[in-house]
């Protein structure tokens, strides 16, 4: 597997242009990243490699990824916004 980015990369990947994908991803970068397992951290790597519609669609609940370990993310990452 490649290095993973640095954590002042993934912030700055996570700045989309969204309000709805800003407000889900710089928080989990903050506030779950680091529990994440290094397979978990490479996938929210991919994740942040997506197009920024479709992450909409995946976080809003009007599509699912065809990825399932994308799609897994997602969902941990809901999880993790909605405790």
């Amino acid at each position: 597997m490649s290095e993973l980015m640095s954590k002042p990369r993934l912030r700055w990947a996570c700045r989309r242009g969204m309000l709805e994908l800003d407000v889900l991803l710089g928080p989990f970068v903050e506030q779950g990243y680091d529990a994440l397992t290094l397979e978990q951290k490479h996938i929210f790597e991919r994740l942040l490699a997506s197009d920024d519609p479709d992450l909409f669609a995946w976080f809003m609940g009007h599509a699912k990824s065809k990825d399932a370990e994308l799609q897994a993310m997602v969902q941990l990452i809901l999880d993790r916004v909605r405790v």
